[in-house]
C-alpha cells in the first residue's frame, strides 16, 4: 500500500524546483507524473551544469535529479497547435495539473484555470508563485533566495547583528519546503474531490511559505516591536538548550527544555556530579542568574574530550542531543540509513544518491527511479494517447515533439 496515489495521473507544466518537486513527491506516493518540456531546451534547471552554476565534473545534474526523479518526460512545443492537441489529450485523462508559469505566459499558452477546466472540468489545478496570486506583484516571478530567504524574514532573523552581510541560503531551501506544502495540498484536494465531488484550485507561494516557517517570529512581531530575541549561544538562559565545542573542534547541540529534570543526569554523564550540588547551578533559575559561570564550566568540560569520547559518554542520556553534522556525514547517519532516507539510485549502470520525501507509508520508503532525460518518454506517452508510429514520426519531423 505504499503507492497510495496509484492510478492518479499528473500533468506537470513547470520549471525550476518548487512545482516540479511537488510533482516528484506525488510520484513517490504512486502517481504517474508526466513532465512537459520544450523539445529543444527542456526545463532550464537542466542547464545549471552547462551554465557553470553547478560544477560539471560529477557526471550528473544532481539538482535536476533531486527535483524530478520518478517522472516521465514528454518533449512537446505547446505553442504549436499540434503540440497543444497532445497536451489537451493528456489533460483529458489527468487528475492533477501542476504549473509554475507566470500569469502572462499561462494566458498566452492558454494554460489558465478556465482553459484547462474547459478540457477537463474535474481536474485539480495547482500553481506555484513567488509572492502569491493576488496583489500588485501577482505577475512577477521570484526565486527562493529573494522571496523566501530575504523578503520572508528568514535571513534577517538568522544573521548575527555584528555580521557584515546577511547569512546566505542553501540551494532551493524555500523551494523544497514550498514543494512539500504544494504536494500535501494536492493530496488533500484529491481526497476532497473524492468526498465532495468538487476539484480545487491550489496556490502556494515562496512568500507565504516563509511567513509560515517564521510563524513564531511573525506572531511575536505583531505583539511587540522587538519580536522574539535572536537565539544566541551566549544569551541562552538554559545551558541545556545550547551547544558545546569538543576537543577536536566539533559541536554537540543539546535540546533539553525541561532543565531541572535533566540537569542531574546530564551532570552525571559528563562526570561532573559536583555541579548538581553547586548552589550557583542548583535550579534553572540559579543557572540563568549565573549563566556566564555555568557556561564557562561546561565549555571547559566539553573542550577536554574529542567527539568520539563524548558520543560514548552521552550514550543513554535521556535528554535530547545531537552532533552538528555536515551533509556528507548525514549520508551515512545510522538513522538515515536504517530508514532509507537517502537511497542509491541506479542511473544507467552507475549509482548516485537522492533524498526521498520525508513521508513513508506502511513502513516502507518509496521505490525511486532516476529523473528522465528530456523527452525520454515522448514515444511511450504518445502511444498511450493512441498515436501510431506514422503520426509520431510526422510530429518529430515537424519539430512538434522530440
Amino acid at each position: 500500500m505504499r503507492d497510495v496515489l496509484r492510478g492518479v495521473k499528473v500533468v506537470e507544466v513547470a520549471q525550476w524546483w518548487l512545482a516540479p518537486s511537488a510533482a516528484t513527491l506525488l510520484g513517490e506516493w504512486g502517481a504517474d507524473v508526466v513532465k512537459i518540456e520544450h523539445p529543444l531546451h527542456g526545463d532550464p534547471l537542466r542547464g545549471l551544469t552547462t551554465s557553470g552554476v553547478l560544477p560539471g565534473e560529477f557526471g550528473i545534474n544532481f539538482m535536476f535529479e533531486q527535483a524530478n526523479h520518478g517522472k516521465r518526460s514528454l518533449g512537446v512545443d505547446l505553442a504549436r497547435p499540434e503540440g497543444r492537441e497532445v497536451l489537451d489529450r493528456l489533460i483529458r485523462e489527468a487528475d492533477v495539473f501542476v504549473t509554475s508559469f507566470l500569469p502572462q505566459v499561462r494566458a498566452r499558452l492558454r494554460l489558465d484555470v478556465d482553459d484547462v477546466r474547459a478540457i477537463n472540468p474535474n481536474i485539480i489545478y495547482a500553481r506555484s508563485h513567488g509572492a502569491g496570486d493576488r496583489g500588485p506583484e501577482r505577475d512577477r516571478g521570484g526565486y527562493d533566495s529573494a522571496l523566501f530567504w530575504a523578503r520572508g524574514a528568514v535571513a534577517h532573523h538568522l544573521t548575527p547583528p555584528e555580521a557584515t552581510s546577511p547569512v546566505g541560503p542553501r540551494p532551493s531551501i524555500g523551494d523544497g519546503i514550498s514543494g512539500l506544502s504544494l504536494a500535501g495540498a494536492i493530496a488533500a484536494a484529491l481526497f476532497g474531490r473524492e468526498r465532495h465531488g468538487e476539484p480545487s484550485v491550489i496556490d502556494v507561494s515562496l512568500l507565504g511559505t516563509a511567513a509560515w516557517v517564521m510563524g513564531p517570529d511573525v506572531c511575536a512581531a505583531a505583539l511587540t516591536p522587538d519580536g522574539l530575541p535572536q537565539l544566541r549561544r551566549e544569551t541562552q538562559v538554559n545551558p541545556l538548550t545550547s551547544c558545546f565545542r569538543t576537543a577536536d573542534g566539533r559541536w554537540i547541540w543539546f535540546a533539553m527544555l525541561q532543565a531541572d529534570r535533566h540537569w542531574p543526569e546530564f551532570c552525571a554523564h559528563i562526570d561532573r556530579p559536583d555541579l548538581v550540588d553547586d548552589s550557583r547551578f542548583a535550579t534553572a533559575v540559579d543557572r540563568a542568574a549565573n549563566l556566564k559561570a555555568c557556561m564557562a564550566e561546561l565549555d571547559a568540560v566539553f573542550a577536554a574530550r574529542p567527539l568520539t569520547e563524548w558520543r560514548r559518554k552521552l550514550d543513554g542520556l535521556d535528554g535530547v542531543w545531537a552532533v552538528v553534522q555536515s551533509a556528507r556525514e548525514l549520508l551515512n547517519d545510522p538513522q538515515v540509513v536504517a530508514n532509507g532516507y537517502i537511497p542509491e539510485i541506479d542511473h544507467g549502470g552507475s549509482t548516485h544518491r537522492l533524498v526521498i520525501g520525508p513521508a513513508q507509508f506502511d513502513g516502507q520508503p518509496p521505490a525511486v527511479s532516476p529523473a528522465p532525460s528530456a523527452g525520454e518518454h515522448t514515444d511511450e506517452v504518445l502511444q498511450e494517447l493512441g498515436a501510431d508510429w506514422d503520426q509520431i514520426i510526422d510530429l518529430k519531423i515537424s519539430g512538434v515533439v522530440s
